[in-house]
């Protein structure tokens, strides 16, 4: 079946990264390799890896989006919280006269009780909670019109719903303050018990006091605030499943589930342990994984730093800063401004949740530069076009860009 298309905005469309993407998509249409592509300038060399960018679920949010601002110029047009987290992307639909009604952390900006049947209110692509779908429908307002929600988070939620008819409780690994996990936790949380961990490390705790190793009263100290009301893990873990947030790391949501299912098969028997423990790898978002996927190759390939291009507040771009930060210095950047010259970047630490300044961060004095550009799944690709070109602009006696995008122009023009 061929891939739904989506209307993307020109201003969003690079012509650089574009006809790598599109070249790889001939070379590989499978998806199969992870390879990266070498853009070889001579003194500086990008590494582009075979998957990044936006995904089915953000193309589908922005086409939604803007198609509504564009065939509504006469309504008041409202997204519930940024439609995605890039700060580019939400900035536009701003200036194009969309307003927000929260803030991403559940702070309300425009009281619900003060819009009415006649405005529009565009669902983002983390979907929302059922508390707030009933909210909209009191004030005469489909909340399912104008629903970006992503079809694989959407997934995750039928999957959920699906163990909940069998009696079973559910463990969320996720951030439990992120929009998409809210909203997952209230649509599951209207037919389990629910309980959200966000690391192996948690997940290590609620199996412990599972299995008895600690006691049960240790829940609510870690999972108090994050779980459904009455929640006890000694019963309502008999039966369970682990779903997702979607953009957090896949192979730390396998650990999770891992460390889980041990915990089932020491308490109730290596032998009767699928009686207990629900098996929803199922879930696990296809694009996380090959983003992911491709990062991990892309680090094998010894780059000399690595720029991660993304919001700040973009779970799925955090991850992949945090994979290639194992392997080499890498800066998460929001774009090109980020960046004048060679003295200086200005870049988001995830761990100290900052603003940082690294000095002297791209070293041009050793040639040929290995650099390897990513960007999150939110974070439109002509972003970093702009890094790609403004890093080849700080070196000389460079090769042009198109002499350098030449070959995938060519390998275009054999199916054109």
């Amino acid at each position: 079946m061929a891939r739904k298309t989506f209307d993307i905005p020109e201003m969003y469309k690079s012509p650089v990264i574009r006809k790598v993407k599109e070249a790889n998509k001939i070379i590989d249409p499978r998806k199969k390799g992870l390879e990266p592509s070498l853009l070889d300038f001579g003194p500086v060399q990008f590494l582009i890896p075979r998957h990044f960018g936006f995904c089915y679920g953000v193309e589908n949010a922005i086409d939604i989006a803007y198609k509504t601002v564009e065939e509504h110029p006469e309504k008041d047009i409202y997204l519930l919280s940024e439609m995605i987290h890039n700060p580019t992307v939400n900035e536009d639909l701003q200036k194009r006269g969309v307003r927000f009604l929260f803030d991403t952390d559940g702070t309300e900006r425009i009281p619900i009780h003060s819009l009415d049947e006649e405005d529009i209110v565009i669902v983002p692509a983390f979907g929302t909670t059922i508390e707030i779908q009933e909210k909209l429908s009191r004030q005469g307002i489909d909340p399912y019109q104008y629903n970006t929600t992503c079809p694989f988070v959407e997934k995750v939620w039928n999957r959920g719903k699906q163990l909940g008819k069998k009696g079973y409780s559910l463990v969320i690994h996720g951030k439990y303050k992120h929009e998409e996990t809210r909203a997952t936790f209230s649509h599951s949380a209207s037919h389990s018990p629910v309980v959200v961990v966000l690391n192996p490390e948690e997940a290590t705790i609620l199996a412990e006091i599972m299995t008895g190793k600690r006691p049960p009263n240790e829940f609510g100290r870690f999972f108090g605030h994050k779980s459904t009301e009455g929640f006890d893990p000694l019963v309502d873990l008999e039966h369970f499943g682990v779903i997702n947030q979607t953009t957090m790391l896949a192979t730390e949501t396998q650990e999770v589930m891992d460390i889980l299912k041990r915990a089932a098969s020491d308490r109730f028997g290596k032998e009767d342990v699928l009686n207990h423990f629900a098996d929803t790898s199922d879930t696990l978002c296809y694009a996380t994984n090959e983003n992911q996927s491709a990062t991990y190759a892309l680090a094998e390939q010894k780059p000399d730093l690595a720029i991660i291009v993304g919001g700040y507040n973009s779970s799925n771009t955090m991850h992949l800063a945090e994979i290639l930060e194992g392997y080499c210095a890498a800066y998460h950047i929001r774009d090109a401004g980020e960046f004048d010259s060679t003295a200086l970047i200005r870049h988001f630490n995830q761990w100290e949740k900052k603003m940082v300044e690294t000095e002297n961060w791209l070293p041009t004095e050793n040639t040929p530069v290995r650099i390897a550009v990513t960007s999150g799944a939110s974070c439109p690709d002509i972003l970093v076009d702009e890094v790609l070109l403004k890093i080849h602009s700080f070196f000389e006696n460079t090769r042009s860009i198109d002499e350098v995008i030449k070959p995938f122009e060519k390998q275009l023009e054999t199916v054109s």
